[in-house]
């Protein structure tokens, strides 16, 4: 996958396109991520001994990671990646900057 937990992300498409974020949890498997702050849902929460008075909280649901992209850490937009090998190590490299990623 093109983006890691950690990350800093743009939304492209959906009801919540051009929020960022940075991702909390990268699903590789569903080719999915959970974005901070982004594709927000209200759950019912039972009382529980953590939670003695239950309630409503909000929790990002995941979005396809075809929907966001990297922002380039040099200009702030959005950019595609491309991998090279740097030293004998695979890193990701902004199409746009030229600057690598990790």
């Amino acid at each position: 996958m093109h983006v890691k937990k950690g990350d800093t992300v743009i939304v492209l498409s959906g009801k919540h396109k051009g929020k960022s974020g940075k991702v909390l949890l990268a699903l590789p498997r569903d080719q999915k991520v959970v974005v901070e702050g982004v594709n927000l849902v209200t759950k019912n929460v039972k009382p529980s001994p953590a939670n003695p008075q239950g309630g409503q909280e909000q929790r990002e649901l995941a979005l396809h990671a075809s929907k966001v992209a990297l922002v380039d850490p040099e200009t702030g937009k959005a950019t595609r990646v491309r991998k090279q090998i740097v030293d004998g190590k695979k890193v990701r490299v902004a199409v746009a900057s030229g600057k690598t990623i990790d």
